[in-house]
């Protein structure tokens, strides 16, 4: 009884990291934004949009790639929230995480950092949540990172000619 009670106390944190953190990474987000000169309300709608833009893509490539989950896999239940459905590559927490934190890091080094750990912290949680292989956490960040780094040169240049 003591085991089963200690192992549901230790999955707390992974849950937590899988389910909860990417919901703190926005609110965060939107937090700085509020508050005068954190963040440009202009870095922050460029970081939602490409939390979007690059949702939608790894939604995509899930609908097109058959690729399987580790709990399906496995016989271990998944230590989220919920139980996801549908194809597992690549991981849409890790690909909106990445696309958040990597836009902020190329306007504010410091706070992007942060972002940046939160995102990895994520990723990682949803590989110890046994919903993700390493390879879906990958892919996730490639997407989000590439999205951002387009994203940001697509705004850049309509900055530069107007």
């Amino acid at each position: 009884m003591n085991d089963i009670l200690l192992n549901e106390v230790a999955d707390w944190p992974v849950t937590f990291l899988a389910s909860f953190l990417i919901w703190i990474m926005v609110g965060s987000l939107l937090g700085l934004w509020a508050i005068k000169g954190r963040i440009k309300k202009e870095v922050a709608f460029q970081a939602l949009l490409a939390a979007l833009i690059a949702w939608g893509i790894s939604e995509f490539i899930k609908f097109i790639i058959p690729s399987v989950r580790p709990f399906q896999v496995n016989g271990y239940p998944p230590l989220t929230l919920t139980i996801p459905e549908g194809n597992g590559f690549p991981s849409s927490h890790a690909t909106a995480a990445f696309s958040i934190a990597v836009m902020i890091f190329l306007y504010n080094k410091k706070t992007g950092f942060i972002f940046l750990l939160s995102a990895l912290a994520v990723g990682l949680g949803r590989v110890l949540a046994n919903v993700h292989s390493v390879i879906d956490v990958i892919g996730g960040i490639i997407i989000g990172s590439s999205v951002s780094f387009f994203i940001k040169r697509f705004f850049s240049s309509i900055v530069k000619k107007g």
